[in-house]
């Protein structure tokens, strides 16, 4: 299946639209992480589009939640490294991050909500007035978006090789360049 075919697929099972837009965000954000570290684009930014594809069925029971998404994704024919990226987003199973697109994903699954969430805080609600400075800023208070875990956005670090603000700077870029898909 191609992009679009898949984005049918996702819109069949998903019907929030913040979460679509969630989903959106991060398939924005994988792709300019691929760039940056010579990875497959393609691959990378489905991975980031269907990676919540079951939250809507699991979000009462995180347990299940990406389990179920990896189960329909294997059924699609998706590739085990994509099923698999999706299956370990979800720390709470407990399974190694052994691929960079694993390690993306987790990365760059909270940063794009916080990002969200510093836009919506601005004056006129748009990511173009976003700076990496105010980023910075609301990364350093806790209690501002506190369930974009931080310690989760950090491993770009660790787990990349990507430092905190380039992180941050090629997540914003991305996201502003599809702002007007996510109505910010």
């Amino acid at each position: 299946m191609n992009r679009d075919e898949l984005f049918e697929e996702l819109k069949k099972r998903v019907h929030d639209d913040h979460l679509i837009k969630h989903m959106l965000a991060t398939e924005a954000v994988m792709r300019a992480v691929a760039r940056r570290l010579s990875e497959d684009e393609e691959k990378w930014g489905i991975t980031g589009l269907l990676h919540d594809i079951d939250y809507e069925v699991t979000k009462e029971d995180p347990e299940k939640h990406s389990i179920i998404g990896a189960e329909w994704l294997s059924a699609m024919g998706l590739p085990n490294d994509v099923v698999y990226a999706v299956k370990v987003h979800n720390e709470i199973h407990g399974l190694p991050r052994k691929s960079l697109l694993d390690k993306a994903l987790f990365a760059v699954d909270p940063l794009t909500g916080f990002i969200t969430a510093v836009a919506l805080v601005m004056p006129d609600k748009k990511l173009s007035t976003v700076k990496v400075k105010s980023l910075k800023k609301k990364f350093k208070d806790k209690s501002f978006a506190a369930g974009a875990s931080r310690e989760q956005m950090r491993t770009c670090e660790t787990e990349l090789g990507i430092p905190l603000n380039e992180f941050f700077e090629i997540a914003l870029k991305a996201m502003q360049d599809i702002a007007d898909e996510l109505g910010l």
